[in-house]
């Protein structure tokens, strides 16, 4: 018997948080902005949020395995975050892609 909540309370049961995307993220999905506020109790649930709203976006933020692709970085106060990062309410989120160079 599976005893998970039924997906309406789950997302009743999330907490918003605020997601600060980077221009170059946005630029590819029309209407995104670069602030947003979601519900989501992980990473995880952050990225299933902001996918639903613009389809596609998860896979520029996370590869297959899944993870964070390794020129993305997620950090949540102050700190890299991984998808299991739990996320407290009310607290930013901010998505940066890497800069490389030499």
């Amino acid at each position: 018997m599976d005893n998970s909540p039924a997906p309406e309370s789950r997302q009743a049961a999330l907490s918003t948080v605020v997601v600060r995307l980077p221009g170059v993220l946005v630029d590819l999905f029309p209407g995104a902005p670069r602030r947003v506020e979601v519900p989501a109790a992980t990473v995880r649930d952050m990225v299933d949020e902001l996918d639903k709203r613009w389809l596609g976006m998860r896979d520029r933020i996370c590869d297959s395995r899944p993870a964070i692709r390794k020129h993305m970085n997620v950090f949540v106060e102050g700190e890299r975050a991984t998808l299991k990062t739990k996320l407290s309410p009310g607290v930013e989120v901010f998505v940066l892609t890497a800069i490389s160079g030499g």
